[in-house]
């Protein structure tokens, strides 16, 4: 077992339930296409990952998908809101002796094995790592011990979640990595080579 441990918050792959805004603009269908292309990257980035992995899955745990059980460790997310189920997963990890724990979601196209190696490697001289996104969210978040009141009291979703974690946290050491851009509307995908072939 490794003292390193990457959570990963998944939605069930299902048409209409995944990337809302997104189908606004673009369909139900292809926004479901967009949403398993997001996930087959997000795997192929964490699998060779010097950490413990565990997939949080929103509705159901699937046993014959794309995460391989012999890898990644299948849960079911757990809480009214997405800061309950967030902190309930962290806890879960320090109740298993975890030292490093990072959650990252599978909404980003941008996201590499070298800015999660490299959160992991912050955690060795600060008490926790943000990766920010453009949208005001963020798309990573690492710790070392639980910090439960950044869980707290969050408008999910909006502009502000980022801000108001960084002011939960202002009397520990926090780094910041590069901001990146999550895919949760059409503008966020137009203009990026990745998603040509289903925006063309």
């Amino acid at each position: 077992m490794s003292k390193n441990l990457l959570l990963i918050f998944t939605r069930n792959p299902e048409l209409g339930k995944v990337k809302t805004r997104l189908a606004k603009t673009v369909g139900a269908e292809k926004a479901l296409a967009i949403y398993k292309f997001l996930l087959a990257h997000t795997k192929i980035v964490t699998e060779n990952i010097t950490a413990d992995k565990a997939v949080y899955y929103s509705v159901k745990i699937r046993k014959n998908d794309l995460w391989n059980s012999e890898i990644y460790q299948k849960k079911k997310q757990f809480g009214e809101d997405l800061g309950i189920r967030m902190q309930h997963a962290f806890q879960d990890a320090f109740a298993a002796d975890y030292e490093k724990v990072i959650i990252i979601g599978t909404d980003l196209i941008d996201l590499s094995k070298e800015i999660i190696e490299e959160a992991y490697l912050q955690l060795e001289t600060n008490d926790v790592v943000m990766g920010p996104a453009q949208d005001g969210g963020y798309y990573l978040l690492g710790m070392k011990s639980l910090h439960p009141n950044v869980f707290e009291k969050k408008s999910w979703g909006t502009s502000t979640v980022s801000a108001e974690t960084l002011n939960d946290l202002k009397d520990k050491k926090v780094h910041l990595l590069h901001e990146l851009n999550d895919a949760d509307v059409f503008d966020d995908i137009k203009e990026h080579p990745a998603f040509q072939h289903f925006v063309n």
